[in-house]
């Protein structure tokens, strides 16, 4: 189980590109990404998994219910995502000071240079089955942990929030740590907080036609570490949920 991004990117050279040259190329031929929702079967058989980015997660599977189903323009999508300051680490950085980041909200890695970018990518174009390529800004938000991702993206017909629900609703049947929410309510970070689940609220914009879909982790645990033990549950046969199914923080 590999926490890193080292394993996550199909492509050694894509991997350079963002990143640096890639010390073990021959074993990303047998690394799976880690996201069970959609790759369950393979992590089970797997030696080697790549748990998968934070803000990918909250994106993907906020998407992959309309990628699959061909529901959306797969070049129209933007992402609007914000994260707590432990999404860039334990590092002693001055930018991640308390009295840098207090009563502050700014955006980073603006204008398509955030390294998780061709994560995203790679995955939402395996679910829509072309390539693609997304608008996604990043913002650093005065709080400790919690990611919120905002998602927009044009229909490909005509669709109500009511049909989009039952389809998402339908899509994570049976996922213990993915939680559609009702028509009408959308996630919060503090009702994820220090827990595994993915909080998923959808909606169409009614005026402008657009699909809005908002996905809510927290990027220490369904972000990092609790995916991986859901992961780790997997490749050694255990129960999915074993070592998650806990209270999570809140309030």
């Amino acid at each position: 189980m590999d926490l890193s991004a080292d394993y996550r990117l199909r492509d050694a050279a894509v991997y350079g590109h963002w990143y640096e040259k890639h010390m073990n190329p021959e074993l990303l031929k047998d690394a799976v990404y880690g996201i069970p929702e959609l790759r369950r079967e393979l992590i089970r058989q797997a030696s080697l998994v790549a748990n998968p980015g934070c803000y990918p997660t909250s994106v993907i599977l906020g998407l992959a219910p309309l990628l699959s189903g061909k529901m959306v323009d797969p070049k129209s999508i933007i992402v609007d995502a914000k994260s707590g300051v432990s999404g860039a680490g334990r590092g002693a950085k001055v930018d991640n000071l308390y009295c840098e980041v207090n009563e502050g909200f700014r955006a980073y890695g603006v204008g398509g240079t955030h390294r998780h970018i061709p994560e995203i990518e790679q995955e939402l174009s395996l679910l829509a089955g072309s390539e693609l390529a997304i608008t996604f800004t990043p913002h650093l938000v005065p709080m400790d942990r919690g990611i919120l991702s905002t998602i927009y993206t044009n229909p490909l017909g005509k669709v109500t929030t009511a049909e989009l629900i039952t389809l998402y609703e339908a899509f994570y049947d049976g996922e213990p740590f993915v939680r559609v929410l009702p028509e009408g309510r959308f996630p919060s970070t503090a009702h994820v907080r220090g827990s595994n689940f993915c909080d998923i609220g959808v909606t169409v914009d009614e005026r402008t036609g657009r699909v809005i879909v908002v996905s809510a982790i927290d990027n220490l645990v369904k972000g990092a570490s609790g995916q991986a033990v859901q992961n780790m549950n997997l490749m050694c046969g255990l129960p999915e949920t074993l070592g998650l199914d806990f209270l999570p923080i809140f309030p």
